[in-house]
């Protein structure tokens, strides 16, 4: 019996994923609710990184965990920036368009949407400015 494909599969891999976070920040620039984490200067590989932890995330090749680093990491990129709900929601809503403007549509579509509300909730909790991160903190998977 065949394995079911993963999800990292099932949206149409890497290339898909990473055509989806661009058009992503594309769609939170154009948004004033949604624009001010990319309205400063990036990393210069921004897109192709948050590809590769989302192609992770969603059961495809380790290359986040494998080049640039852990969930510990992540975190703390993101870490004691505050609690902002409205901008979080801003930005989920902007992701939910990029999936439907890159085609990823259906069950995909939702697993997906329901993966990165659920991360991006979770980061809240290291939101304070004195937040702590512990180290060794697993990937956070859709799995």
């Amino acid at each position: 019996m065949e394995s079911p494909a993963s999800l990292y599969d099932t949206v149409g891999g890497f290339d898909k994923i990473l055509q989806l976070t661009r058009r992503w920040h594309e769609l939170c620039l154009q948004d004033p609710d949604a624009a001010h984490p990319f309205e400063h200067p990036l990393h210069p590989q921004h897109d192709e990184r948050l590809a590769a932890y989302l192609a992770e995330a969603l059961g495809g090749p380790k290359l986040y965990t494998g080049g640039y680093g852990d969930e510990s990491y992540v975190q703390r990129i993101h870490a004691g920036n505050g609690v902002h709900v409205d901008l979080d929601e801003a930005c989920l809503r902007a992701f939910d368009q990029a999936l439907a403007d890159v085609g990823i549509e259906g069950e995909a579509s939702e697993r997906f949407s329901a993966y990165f509300r659920r991360v991006t909730e979770e980061m809240r909790q290291y939101g304070a400015k004195d937040a702590v991160v512990p180290d060794g903190l697993p990937l956070n998977t859709a799995l």
